[in-house]
């Protein structure tokens, strides 16, 4: 029986996980523009949750996002990182200001964070959550909650408009190799 159904099961499970906490309570800190703790950092929390793990998978790296168009110079998020990593240095830090992604990845600019989560290769991975003012767990999920509940791994819908980006979504995905991590997860309704 899947334990987890609603946004609010979602937001619970953070809440309820210590280390998780912590994290957005170091990112909240550098008191970022539309900020938020993105992609693997909640998916592999609810994958985890609905295989039963009883230790977390390791993060490659846990992705704090923020959108600044006033100064868009990576030097700058390596100082965020740094402060991060003075924080909690244990913690894999990967910081991007979304106001300049697009650069990077020969698109057009987002409009925000939400914008740029939306437009990530995977459905299951267009998550992320912050806190707001008073501490609370919000969650913004641009793609919705049902594939990544339902273990499902599909492209976002900007990465199915064209060739291109499909293929960079079937490269990722090999490359990714997520069944072999998480045995119920679906690639594209295959197991």
């Amino acid at each position: 029986m899947n334990m987890l159904k609603t946004e609010s099961d979602i937001i619970r499970i953070i809440q309820e996980d210590a280390w998780m906490m912590a994290i957005l309570h170091a990112a909240k800190t550098l008191d970022l523009p539309d900020w938020w703790v993105c992609a693997g950092f909640v998916r592999s929390k609810i994958w985890d949750t609905l295989h039963r793990f009883s230790e977390r998978t390791p993060l490659a790296d846990v992705d704090v996002i923020y959108f600044d168009p006033s100064f868009v110079d990576e030097c700058v998020e390596k100082m965020l990182e740094d402060k991060l990593r003075e924080i909690l240095p244990n913690v894999p830090w990967s910081v991007k200001n979304e106001a300049r992604m697009h650069l990077v990845n020969n698109i057009p600019p987002y409009t925000s964070s939400v914008d740029a989560i939306s437009k990530f290769p995977e459905t299951a991975t267009a998550l992320g959550v912050k806190l707001n003012e008073h501490d609370d767990v919000i969650l913004t999920a641009p793609c919705g909650i049902g594939d990544v509940l339902a273990l499902m791994v599909k492209p976002t819908v900007y990465f199915s408009e064209n060739e291109d980006r499909k293929k960079l979504f079937e490269k990722r995905v090999e490359k990714k190799n997520w069944g072999a991590v998480w045995n119920k997860v679906l690639i594209g309704g295959k197991q």
